[in-house]
């Protein structure tokens, strides 16, 4: 399975297909951290949020890199659950990269700050650990989200830039506050939410956050095994 990882991470590498989601991140992380400093918390609240459907299209694009005989040959040699698994974890580990540029970027541009005197806001060191959060929080959905509209799946261009774009929006517009389903999306905007104030959220808040965003992963990757079995 090691080597079924290596082969997608090389192939989305050098094949060039890595260029326009590094751009999405570098102008995305460049809006974000250009306009001054904030807390640490907020900051990287944000980012996660901002980053979620970038992590989704780099998902997509890593799954996609396999060509579909070569993805067949793949799950004949090594069987249909590691093959699965192998492109989800080469598609977590694209964006656990992107996760750990988007952690360190804003120090380039001093937009981290610690807390001002007399505030609520968290300790220098516990926004760090809320924007870990975020971030790990915001990639498991966005590899979930990538694999439903990975070629695999949706079989077509078309259908698989629908899912992409459409889960995308629904995050958003399922997230905001007030939102009649919320529970329908994984809970990145739930999280940049409670992280808005740049205070350290309680810990049942973290954990409600942090169940929510499991649950809805589990039954998004077994979705998306079900479709795989079903379509191949």
């Amino acid at each position: 399975m090691t080597a079924l990882i290596r082969m997608r991470l090389a192939g989305f590498f050098h094949g060039g297909r890595v260029l326009a989601p590094l751009i999405a991140v570098l102008v995305v992380l460049g809006v974000l951290y250009g306009g001054g400093a904030s807390p640490a918390a907020t900051a990287y609240g944000y980012s996660a949020a901002a980053l979620f459907p970038i992590l989704a299209w780099l998902a997509k694009v890593v799954l996609d890199t396999e060509p579909d005989v070569q993805r067949r040959l793949a799950r004949l040699a090594v069987g249909p659950v590691r093959e699965g698994l192998a492109g989800l974890l080469a598609a977590t580990l694209a964006g656990a990269a992107v996760c750990a540029a988007a952690m360190l970027t804003p120090w380039a541009f001093h937009a981290i700050r610690g807390p001002e005197p007399g505030s609520a806001e968290a300790s220098l060191p516990a926004g760090i650990l809320l924007g870990v959060l975020a971030h790990l929080l915001a990639l498991p959905a966005a590899v979930a989200l990538g694999a439903l509209s990975g070629r695999a799946v949706t079989r077509r261009i078309l259908p698989g830039v629908a899912v992409l774009v459409t889960g995308s929006l629904l995050v958003v517009v399922l997230g905001l506050n007030g939102s009649f389903a919320p529970w329908l999306a994984p809970p990145v905007m739930a999280v940049a939410r409670v992280l808005t104030d740049g205070a350290v959220p309680p810990a049942a808040e973290l954990a409600r956050l942090t169940i929510w965003s499991l649950a809805w992963c589990t039954v998004a990757l077994a979705t998306y095994g079900w479709l795989r079995r079903a379509r191949s």
